[in-house]
């Protein structure tokens, strides 16, 4: 149990570390970075399931068209949330994004409702309700929708119910899921490329390090909570996983001076509410909670 608890602290801490090392390549488009992060993590995953042997038994898993088409799926839908994810960070809103994540086990449970036909308690409205009220008072302090918020709860809620419904563990998961936006992510980066704006092997070492180490810090942390979950009840995953969005939350704040006053923190404050109440009610209930994330971790 103890050394599982380490994986997943560790799984979430360098989640929670992910917009500065986004940061560093905010001079290459997001497009790009998505691209070779895709293109050197299918990499990594493929390298490891090789040296571990087990490629056959990968390839019989994953041969199956039904499963290629839900994997297909979901390679979409993260590939989407990647993208949100790197252009929110380098573009300001790396608090944002962390309320994005804030607030998807609240959506997940609403899209179990919704589309799996789960049945909630009366008392796990109340946190689904108050998220809303806060995401509708952060819409008037920001004159707008927290569109980017919004997206990445959405894509990885939807990422996460097409995972609950496919057959595949973690690693095979995602490196079928990047298998199949692999060939995607290398037309386009030749594509740039050709037309001279491709920026790895162009920008300096240390941009091209950062783009090939993407597909390292990708698996690195997944393969820690794919061990994690392994070895630790899913409650204690659910109290872990709020390590990275307050980590990315800090962040923004401290680091980047990203601006959050009275009014900001009232709306973070309903939805830290709303959190603490749903968490509290499953706990009092003693029931095994909603899943409220797929096998992998968040930007």
């Amino acid at each position: 149990m103890k050394k599982g608890v380490l994986y997943g602290i560790g799984a979430y801490v360098l989640w929670g570390f992910f917009p500065i090392y986004w940061k560093v390549l905010h001079q290459v488009s997001a497009f790009q970075v998505i691209g070779h992060r895709i293109g050197w993590s299918f990499i990594v995953l493929i390298f490891f399931i090789v040296i571990t042997r087990q490629w056959q038994e990968f390839r019989s898993v994953a041969s199956n068209a039904k499963t290629i088409g839900i994997y297909a799926i979901a390679g979409v839908l993260l590939s989407i949330n990647w993208l949100i994810y790197v252009w929110g960070v380098n573009a300001d809103f790396i608090v944002e994004t962390s309320l994005g994540y804030f607030i998807n086990p609240l959506l997940s449970v609403l899209l179990g409702v919704l589309f799996l036909r789960e049945r909630l308690r009366s008392a796990q409205w109340i946190p689904v309700v108050l998220a809303a009220i806060g995401v509708i008072y952060l819409t008037v302090v920001y004159g707008r929708l927290p569109w980017i918020a919004l997206s990445l709860a959405f894509s990885f809620g939807f990422y996460g119910l097409v995972k609950k419904l496919a057959p595949l563990g973690s690693l095979y998961g995602l490196t079928l899921e990047t298998a199949i936006v692999f060939p995607i992510a290398l037309v386009y980066l030749i594509f740039v490329e050709i037309n001279g704006a491709g920026a790895f092997l162009h920008n300096g070492m240390r941009i091209d390090l950062f783009l090939a180490g993407s597909g390292i810090v990708t698996t690195i942390p997944l393969l820690m909570f794919a061990s994690a979950a392994k070895q630790i009840p899913l409650t204690m995953v659910g109290i872990l996983q709020y390590i990275a969005p307050t980590l990315q939350f800090l962040i923004g704040v401290f680091i980047y001076k990203e601006p959050f006053d009275q009014a900001h923190l009232i709306g973070f404050g309903i939805v830290w509410i709303a959190l603490i109440v749903f968490w509290v009610e499953n706990f009092v209930s003693n029931r095994t909670p909603v899943e409220p994330i797929p096998e992998l971790g968040e930007g």
